[in-house]
């Protein structure tokens, strides 16, 4: 057993296996008490799962959303009325095992299919790698994923920028090794986690869990999975939560309209509300809650939806990469000619580069996608019909488009922000799901692992 696995049992004997067993499709306990009137704050994945087991148990529930919809970090745009776009959770990552393709197939969601097996990546100058560029660059991933490998198992905990700064300082700034290694860090480390390098742990980054099997999109978009956990159920859209008063019975949750009172109360709030202080609890939260929430990582992956009049691009390739000359720059596209047959093109900016260009207007988002689309398909490309971009770290709601383990967190720190608070307070959402965070399936799950705990009350 190395280092890292024997910290993360460790961890769970301190403070305690808070997160069920993943799989269910919802949580099968009875009720031990009489019915019980619930507040869910948050209508996202993790708080309607949530609230439908709850329902069905025979509660009282009353979800209570700040937003005009439902969804969450779920958000369908329906702005193109013949391909409806994912802002948020888009593919069901890992179909085999994964509780929201069981969800999927319960009502039967057409879904797509797309493939990292059909990626073609482009270097600087925009032409396809060749087999030497192909081998060098395989090297440098290799070299890369080592010296993380390497630092898993050293104390004290580094970045992942620091982790290879011995590689780094071996290769020229201007030089295409170095524009290789800083590819592979936003294209497949930046990209997937959210966080920056220079604040990712090197030790715990990728210590998430991962279904097999293949990343589905769906046809009608993701929200076909709110809409279906939604119904029956009490949702009160418009609420915005200010404060939490749980050391008292009821519960009261004080919005800007109104109060609601309740015997349990369910925190679904994304880690960036939460770190925000946007929601006054009274009492204040524990020192650990609160400990665990200011370490753990609100990263950020914002799209960029080009539409065009006709594809200009191979039609059999569902990935475009670029190995841009400025980091992070427009370094990953998803094709959605070969899966839906749609002439629509969707980049990618996460992490820094993500959050800074939401200060830009439109326009020049649009227009710096577009230069990188001409280094690789020629000046003459035209413009887009269209576009459709998010904005997710400056969304009041969200703050943030997922959690990530920066320096400084360790894994037990999950474990902490999911604890129950008495009998009156619990806590679901992503972040706070150990084994599969900043995923959709990881906030589905951490909703039936609450209702599990207030049901066992």
């Amino acid at each position: 057993m190395d280092r890292r696995n024997f910290l993360k049992i460790f961890g769970l004997t301190l403070v305690g296996s808070v997160n069920s067993s993943c799989g269910e499709e919802s949580p099968r306990y009875t009720a031990t008490s009489s019915k019980k009137r619930i507040v869910v704050i948050g209508a996202g994945l993790s708080g309607l799962a949530a609230a439908q087991a709850l329902h069905r148990q025979g509660h009282e529930v009353v979800v209570v959303e700040a937003r005009e919809r439902i969804g969450g970090r779920v958000w369908t745009s329906s702005k193109w009325t013949d391909m409806p776009l994912d802002f948020g959770a888009t593919w069901i990552h890992g179909t085999q095992g994964n509780p929201l393709t069981d969800l999927a197939e319960q009502i039967n969601a057409k879904r797509l299919t797309t493939s990292y097996d059909r990626t073609v990546t482009y270097n600087t100058s925009g032409q396809p790698l060749s087999k030497a560029e192909e081998v060098r660059l395989e090297d440098f991933r290799k070299q890369v994923f080592g010296k993380l490998k390497k630092a898993q198992n050293k104390d004290p905990d580094v970045s992942i920028q620091q982790a290879i700064k011995p590689l780094m300082r071996q290769v020229d700034k201007s030089s295409e090794s170095y524009r290789f290694i800083n590819f592979i860090l936003s294209g497949e480390i930046e990209q997937e986690y959210s966080g920056s390098t220079e604040s990712l742990s090197a030790q715990w980054f990728d210590s998430a869990q991962e279904f097999d099997g293949n990343d589905d999109l769906f046809v009608q978009g993701f929200k076909v999975i709110p809409e279906f956990l939604a119904k029956g159920l009490q949702i009160e859209l418009g609420q915005v939560v200010k404060e939490i008063q749980w050391h008292q019975s009821p519960v009261r949750v004080i919005t800007q309209k109104t109060d609601f009172l309740a015997d349990r109360v369910l925190v679904t709030l994304p880690l960036g509300v939460l770190q925000a202080g946007k929601v006054r609890f009274t009492p204040e939260l524990p020192r650990n809650k609160q400990n665990a929430i200011a370490k753990l990582g609100m990263g950020v992956l914002n799209k960029c939806y080009l539409r065009f009049a006709d594809v200009f691009w191979a039609a059999n390739v569902d990935w475009l990469e670029h190995i841009s000359a400025s980091h992070g720059e427009w370094t990953e596209w998803v094709s959605f000619k070969r899966v839906a047959n749609m002439p629509i093109l969707l980049g990618f900016n996460a992490a820094d580069r993500g959050r800074a260009i939401e200060a830009w207007s439109d326009k020049q988002i649009v227009a710096s996608a577009m230069q990188t689309l001409r280094t690789i398909y020629g000046v003459s490309i035209p413009e887009p019909i269209d576009y459709q971009i998010t904005r997710w770290a400056t969304d009041p709601f969200s703050l943030g488009s997922y959690s990530y383990n920066p320096v400084g967190a360790v894994p037990k720190m999950r474990q902490e922000l999911a604890a129950p608070l008495g009998r009156s307070l619990f806590f679901a959402g992503e972040a706070s799901n150990e084994e599969y965070f900043g995923t959709a399936h990881g906030a589905y799950l951490s909703g039936l692992r609450a209702a599990k705990e207030i049901l066992q009350i």
